[in-house]
């Protein structure tokens, strides 16, 4: 176990790159941050020159690998870390440089169990790029396909076991001393956060990741998920078909491509809509590098690390949250939040309908391709401290990556409407799900749900409660006061006391 002394070394040698680039300044003029937090923040800066104005995704970068990743988890949780912040870190690109390749040949080798020359025809020295957990280089397989190998940094696993370690262990610090900060769960951020690395640690996971997104994007077919070499892909190792397009980065680039930019955001919005809302399974990390314009028109994705998941019940109150404040039902949206047991019981409904009411209103009236989804969550979440609302990961995961989407697709169509673009998707999907069929055909799994439990119920009371069984019923008893074994105790000196006084006594009268 690692001890205090060594986190605390690790804090404040971070702190005081971050105190550099001038991070830790909103920090300690939030009122919300714990009294001892603020006095580490003031001594991690101290002796420093912080600038006027925070530079959140270079500190980051500066820091490590391991910070670049928070960073990137971070980037959900406004609420904890501010929204000029979030808004930054949202755009945080790894930029690092690559590993020399001796160490990247040797880790496919070892990785694969093979020499790379029986694996590949041709392998890239020079990676097409180098981000913080493992960087990609472009290979031809040695049956003549062209492939991406994604091969892991050394020793970057003890790196983030190092991090993680004192990521929790901080707070765990933070979160023990309640009030605002416990609130917010810095400990479930911190959970998240080692779920993501996990999973990008182990490419067989990432790999199983875009897997089974291929397979649940085959409905549309103008959004692309790249094939898995399986043979290729270990853990450490990641080879996946090569996706030859342009970045939507590159605006310039893909209108002289002659791309129909609307089109492809329209792909983008109904795509992100089928794995959100269909199947609760979502690449939750949607930025322009990572979504390519292929040359037949499609558009493709790349980088499934982070991937998000909602379950169905959760996508049912959600879609029925923002309908309800669209139409101005605030009363079903709030009895949905204490149905899901987002809002304490102890809280009064009518106050919270008049607290949706304040975030509805605003955007009654308007266009709808004025209304962003976005803002209009964050206005949401922006009421769970009245409420004292814990706060849902993976609800704020979905609200990031919505928010990413959105800004995507309207750099691609500054015009797009995003609410007619997506609502023949949704009013198919919300009659199938809310309709009458659907709630006839989820009572009916339910009752036969229930029904199917009833065999090992009677087992369960019959082994709790068994038969009387052959021998006869005990005959009845009476009731007989019993005394604790210091009170037989304290009735048997005074029994004694007695009896002794009464023997002195007829002594004394004869």
């Amino acid at each position: 176990m690692t001890q205090p002394t060594v986190h605390l070394l690790r804090l404040l040698k971070w702190g005081r790159v971050l105190a550099r680039h001038g991070v830790l300044a909103p920090v300690e003029r939030d009122p919300s941050t714990p009294r001892v937090v603020r006095r580490l923040a003031r001594l991690a800066r101290f002796g420093t020159r912080v600038p006027a104005k925070p530079a959140y995704a270079d500190a980051f970068v500066a820091v490590g690998p391991a910070a670049i990743k928070f960073g990137q988890a971070l980037a959900t949780r406004a609420d904890l870390v501010g929204e000029q912040a979030a808004l930054e870190l949202q755009l945080l690109q790894d930029r690092l440089p690559p590993a020399p390749f001796p160490l990247i040949r040797a880790t496919v080798e070892q990785a694969l169990g093979k020499p790379i020359e029986e694996l590949f025809l041709e392998f890239d020295e020079v990676p097409v790029g180098a981000a913080s957990i493992a960087q990609v280089h472009r290979a031809v397989t040695t049956d003549g396909r062209q492939v991406a190998v994604k091969v892991l940094r050394p020793r970057i696993e003890e790196e983030f076991e190092k991090a993680i370690d004192t990521y929790e262990w901080a707070a765990a610090q933070v979160e023990a001393m309640g009030g605002e900060v416990a609130r917010l769960r810095p400990r479930a951020t911190i959970a998240m956060f080692k779920q993501w690395t996990a999973r990008e640690l182990d490419l067989r996971r990432e790999a199983a990741s875009a897997s089974e997104l291929r397979e649940n994007m085959l409905p549309e077919s103008a959004f692309h998920v790249p094939d898995i070499d399986w043979s290729r892909t270990a853990q450490r190792v990641l080879t996946l078909e090569w996706i030859d397009g342009i970045k939507l980065t590159e605006r310039d680039a893909l209108i002289a491509a002659g791309h129909d930019l609307p089109q492809l955001a329209r792909i983008l919005v109904r795509a992100f809509l089928r794995q959100s809302v269909v199947d609760g399974f979502f690449h939750a990390d949607l930025h322009q590098g990572n979504l390519f314009a292929l040359p037949d028109g499609r558009l493709a994705a790349v980088d499934f690390g982070i991937m998000g998941r909602i379950d169905r019940q959760a996508r049912l109150w959600l879609a029925e949250i923002l309908y309800g404040l669209i139409t101005g039902n605030y009363r079903r949206v709030a009895e949905i939040h204490f149905e899901a047991q987002y809002v304490p019981g102890h809280h009064n409904i009518d106050e919270f309908v008049t607290a949706l009411r304040a975030v509805g209103e605003p955007i009654r009236g308007l266009p709808v391709k004025d209304i962003s989804i976005g803002h209009m969550l964050e206005g949401l979440f922006k009421i769970t401290r009245d409420f004292d609302m814990p706060v849902q990961p993976h609800l704020l995961l979905l609200q990031k990556t919505m928010v990413m989407e959105e800004g995507v697709a309207t750099a691609l169509d500054p015009d797009i409407n995003m609410w007619e673009t997506a609502s023949p998707f949704i009013e198919e999907w919300v009659r199938s799900e809310l309709g009458p069929e659907a709630r006839a055909a989820d009572a009916i799994i339910e009752h036969v749900r229930t029904f199917a439990k009833i065999p090992e119920l009677i087992r369960r009371i019959d082994y709790y409660y068994p038969p009387p069984g052959a021998a006869p019923p005990a005959p009845p008893l009476p009731d007989v006061m019993v005394i604790r074994p210091f009170g037989w105790m304290r009735y048997g000196v005074s029994a004694l006391l007695g009896a002794a006084a009464g023997v002195a006594a007829v002594l004394l009268l004869t």
